[in-house]
């Protein structure tokens, strides 16, 4: 009751304003938590929760998905909680949308799938995925970790029931993000408690929420013009060409269209080299890369997501993911170009067929 604990309460209550705003929704349909990993553990734990166990509980998803889902509902399915069940993906990383409604039935608690793929930025079809769970009458969980803040959102003109997002994707801080929630779209708490209308509990991170809500205010002045979107993508076109040229053999993992992927991303593959070697060399250059997610790095693993998507090993095995952002500059990407392709061509050298040259 004390002024500063008011003047605490009415940043967090400002920057629910700003996170609402950015992505069409009202204040109070605004959960914050500590990310999106975070949001959709609420999720699909709530709603799986909400159906009991008196029959088969379902959940839809695909194998493209973010591991903050693919590991959960492994782990969920190892307890019995669920039963999953994965969505076909094509070789352009998109979810065949046609055969979501296939996997729709009485049993089916939840459909949870990304707005756009984390790894290769494909745009999936979730206003096709929505309108199946719709008719089906099932929620659909949507990851929007890489749309929200990049491109324009608007939930209420969507067919998606919970919206995970998190503030370090739109240059907020870490440890802040939020659940959206439609209204009339009800689950018990994973972590009980007063805060948050009672749907997460836990002392808010103010800081980090506060933080978000000015990161959000940003993006959504950034977004107002599109010019901003094709400055960038242009220049990750422009990358990805330069990149092809000088690198022989190297290809752009993802869907064909540049258009159909986020202006942001490039995952590019080199055949027959190794991600984690060639990701040294850039790091040493000043290039900072990822070989898959960016929260699973240091594996030595080629990409789950690569190889649902049916890359061969031996590209995915040297696939990397290079990403822009809104202050990317023309020089920025040229001298990457050049530290990459001379990147590849020492590593080429030590194979016993150098498969990269520089032009």
């Amino acid at each position: 009751m004390h002024r500063p604990g008011q003047a605490a309460r009415a940043k967090v209550e400002l920057a629910r304003q700003s996170v609402a705003r950015l992505v069409g929704a009202r204040p109070n349909e605004i959960v914050f938590t500590s990310g999106a990993a975070e949001s959709l553990r609420l999720a699909i734990v709530g709603l799986l929760r909400s159906r009991g166990r008196g029959g088969r509980n379902v959940v839809v998803t695909s194998p493209i998905e973010h591991t903050a889902i693919r590991e959960l509902l492994e782990a969920l399915e190892r307890e019995g909680a669920c039963d999953v069940r994965q969505a076909r993906v094509g070789r352009d990383g998109v979810i065949d949308h046609a055969n979501i409604g296939e996997l729709l039935d009485e049993n089916v608690a939840l459909v949870v799938m990304q707005w756009a793929n984390n790894e290769t930025g494909a745009i999936q079809p979730v206003r096709a995925i929505g309108a199946a769970c719709r008719e089906a009458g099932v929620p659909f969980l949507c990851d929007g970790a890489q749309v929200v803040g990049k491109l324009p959102v608007n939930v209420k003109e969507s067919s998606v029931d919970l919206l995970a997002c998190s503030a370090h994707k739109f240059h907020g801080p870490k440890g802040a993000g939020a659940l959206w929630i439609r209204k009339g779209v009800r689950f018990p708490p994973v972590a009980p408690g007063a805060q948050e209308q009672g749907r997460r509990g836990g002392t808010e991170n103010v800081p980090g929420i506060a933080g978000m809500g000015a990161a959000a205010d940003v993006a959504l002045r950034w977004l107002a013009d599109d010019s901003n979107r094709t400055r960038v993508a242009q220049l990750r076109d422009d990358f990805e060409q330069a990149v092809l040229e000088r690198c022989l053999g190297a290809v752009v993992n993802g869907p064909m269209a540049p258009s159909d992927r986020l202006w942001n991303t490039a995952n590019i593959g080199f055949p027959r080299l190794e991600a984690e070697a060639l990701l040294i060399l850039l790091s040493e250059k000043g290039v900072c890369a990822s070989a898959g997610a960016a929260c699973s790095s240091g594996s030595l693993d080629p990409s789950p997501v690569l190889l649902a998507m049916g890359v061969p090993e031996a590209i995915a095995h040297g696939s990397l993911r290079f990403s822009l952002s809104r202050w990317t500059t023309r020089e920025e990407v040229e001298r990457a170009v050049d530290i990459v392709a001379a990147s590849a061509t020492q590593l080429s050298a030590s194979l016993p067929t150098p498969i990269a040259t520089v032009r």
